[in-house]
């Protein structure tokens, strides 16, 4: 797999973000404003598509996936168990099951060969 500058460009982005996302949460010791419920959606996507760390395509598509799940998981443990008391639950109404639901029905019916790793990747994959 050869680099990409696009995609380079994007992860650096996008770990940008999650660097603020949990410096903003540590710092202010508050998780306050932030959607609970969106940060299990991101830790949902991550860990489905990203399951298939066994399968090595390079080192830093490896660290990259690692990265992504664990920051994932790191903002939902500051979010419900560490800063709990600051969290905005009755603000956070989206209801994620028009999400996920479907989502998992066309994992099911649309995919390539009918294994649990293969449904779960494509239960949030693009």
């Amino acid at each position: 797999m050869s680099m990409n500058a696009f995609r380079l460009i994007g992860d650096t982005l996008h770990v940008f973000a999650i660097t603020i996302l949990l410096l903003k949460i540590l710092r202010s010791k508050s998780c306050a404003g932030i959607s609970g419920r969106s940060q299990i959606l991101f830790a949902l996507v991550y860990t489905t598509r990203y399951l298939d760390l066994n399968v090595y395509y390079s080192l830093y598509n490896t660290l990259m996936k690692i990265l992504f799940i664990t920051a994932s998981y790191t903002a939902l443990i500051l979010i419900f168990w560490v800063y709990r008391t600051t969290y905005q639950h009755k603000k956070d109404v989206f209801l994620t099951e028009i999400l996920i639901i479907p989502s998992f029905i066309m994992a099911i019916w649309f995919n390539h060969e009918f294994t649990p790793l293969e449904v779960s990747e494509d239960i949030f994959a693009d």
